[in-house]
């Protein structure tokens, strides 16, 4: 088993080949489950919120302070920082929900095309607070494919999981694809130029990850956005975006009213683009 937290010795040259690296183990199987034991307890109490289901999906580290935690746990910002340098922004942390035995899944897409920033320069970590295989519809990267840029067309799909559906209008060699499947604990990072997607759940179980989006504070948006983000690691000396506040406690009314201004801005450049 490897070690909790340790930085892969070729990451770098892995990341920027492949533009993906993973498995790597970065919280124990113990504090993964108690992780997933605080969003289901939260589930259970605001579940049929409106805004407890749009903020698992957009922001919610601003509601559900363990996500926050998560976002900020030295054993994932340690790695980050190799490629991305000490200062860091979160951007956002959705879940990735699959359950069981459903149709949900996420199409061939390039993150960075819908996301309104400037800089090639963002991380994604994906967590994995239950097992991620290939029967529960873990991850899927086109090694190399984060040095293209490719057009898309949205489907608004009602299974897909991603904002509009959204879907490279590439022809993928699906045999060619890297097959990123996850332990409890374990995270894979990936460019958000690269070719990934994931196929649905077929077991019995919940497929639970999160995705946390980072980038330098040095990043910057495209003019007109009015995106906020989460300062993690190190301090911002740029001010490209404005700062979120961390949660007070889970899902609480002032927090509740922040986080609809953040998702609301956001979800405009999202749109938009």
């Amino acid at each position: 088993t490897k070690k909790i937290g340790a930085i892969p010795a070729t990451l770098v040259n892995d990341f920027t080949r492949d533009g993906f690296v993973c498995p790597i183990t970065v919280i124990s199987e113990k504090d993964a489950k108690d992780y997933r034991r605080q969003l289901e307890e939260a589930e259970a109490v605001f579940g049929l919120r409106d805004e407890f289901r749009r903020g698992l999906r957009r922001y919610p580290n601003l509601l559900l302070p363990f996500v926050d935690e998560i976002t900020r746990r030295r054993e994932i910002t340690n790695i980050i920082a190799e490629l991305l340098g000490p200062n860091l922004l979160v951007l956002d942390v959705p879940f990735f929900i699959k359950e069981p035995r459903t149709k949900t899944f996420v199409s061939w897409h390039q993150d960075l095309h819908y996301w309104g920033l400037e800089t090639e320069e963002e991380v994604t970590a994906w967590l994995a607070l239950s097992p991620a295989t290939i029967a529960s519809g873990c991850m899927r990267f086109l090694s190399g494919s984060h040095y293209q840029r490719a057009n898309h067309h949205d489907t608004f799909d009602t299974d897909n999981l991603l904002t509009r559906g959204q879907e490279l209008l590439v022809d993928i060699d699906e045999r060619n694809a890297t097959e990123a499947e996850l332990s409890i604990g374990q995270m894979s990072i990936h460019h958000g130029r690269v070719f990934h997607a994931s196929h649905p759940n077929n077991t019995d179980e919940r497929r639970i990850g999160i995705a946390i989006r980072y980038i330098p504070t040095h990043a910057r948006q495209i003019p007109g956005s009015d995106m906020a983000a989460m300062l993690v690691r190190g301090e911002d000396r740029h001010g490209n975006f404005r700062l979120c506040q961390r949660p007070s406690g889970v899902m609480k009314e002032k927090d509740i009213q922040f986080w609809s201004d953040v998702a609301g801005a956001r979800n405009k450049v999202m749109m938009d683009r």
